[in-house]
């Protein structure tokens, strides 16, 4: 039975002190602001999709002949192919000629890393010399998104500051601290398999000699944030 009463009041009291929290809080006079800022940055991370396909010929080109002469020409570049170059699939395909003739054709898909706009033009020009036309844009990305997401949620705080403290002025009250603050934004992601828009303000796509290298803007990243702000104010 003693146990009972001291349940009972154990309870009690944590009930009265929630109930004591929740209605200091409703008391205390507040203003809710919310705030949203956005920036445009230029992705420094480019990647390219590159397929090579075995030739369906007599003078068939292997896909190992065409993947040496790649790396060749992406290292005449300055890519470091150990770091920028990696292998995403390898597959074979069966076809069938004249009913019995069996031949393999492979093909292998890379990921291709560059750091600029000019240096992916560069590698396209490269890739279509060597007659490797299945190259596209797989994705952009910011390689400081975490830093630039922290300093727009700061700037965002500031910027409920000072809505709050416009609202209030007109009342003669002031801005006290804040009380509560909710991040509401939705953090980046990379767009995986949707490739961004690209421009190309070269089009001239013929291989004549002395052609200049794509000069390629990239669609820019915009980022954003918004936060949700209970200051306290006071007359």
């Amino acid at each position: 039975m003693m146990k009972k009463i001291v349940v009972t009041l154990v309870l009690s009291f944590v009930l009265t002190s929630v109930m004591g929290q929740s209605k200091n809080f409703l008391d205390v006079p507040y203003l809710e602001t919310s705030a949203r800022v956005d920036t445009l940055v230029t992705p420094d991370k480019i990647y390219l999709s590159i397929t090579i396909q075995e030739k369906d010929s007599k003078g068939k080109k292997s896909v190992e002949e065409q993947e040496n002469k790649m790396a060749q020409n992406l290292k005449a570049l300055g890519i470091d192919i150990d770091k920028q170059l990696v292998i995403k699939d390898l597959s074979s395909n069966f076809k069938k000629y004249f009913l019995r003739q069996k031949d393999v054709l492979k093909s292998k898909q890379y990921s291709l890393l560059v750091y600029s706009g000019k240096k992916a033009g560069e590698a396209m020009v490269a890739l279509e010399k060597l007659d490797i036309a299945n190259t596209y844009l797989e994705k952009t990305e910011y390689s400081k998104m975490d830093a630039l997401e922290l300093e727009l949620k700061s700037k965002a705080v500031k910027k409920a500051k000072k809505k709050a403290e416009a609202l209030t002025a007109p009342l003669g009250q002031t801005v006290g601290s804040a009380i509560h603050i909710l991040d509401t934004s939705t953090p980046y992601y990379p767009k995986y398999n949707q490739a961004p828009r690209m421009q190309m303000k070269a089009m001239e796509m013929d291989m004549a000699e002395g052609q200049q290298p794509l000069d390629i803007d990239f669609e820019k990243i915009k980022v954003e944030t918004s936060v949700n702000v209970k200051f306290k104010i006071s007359e």
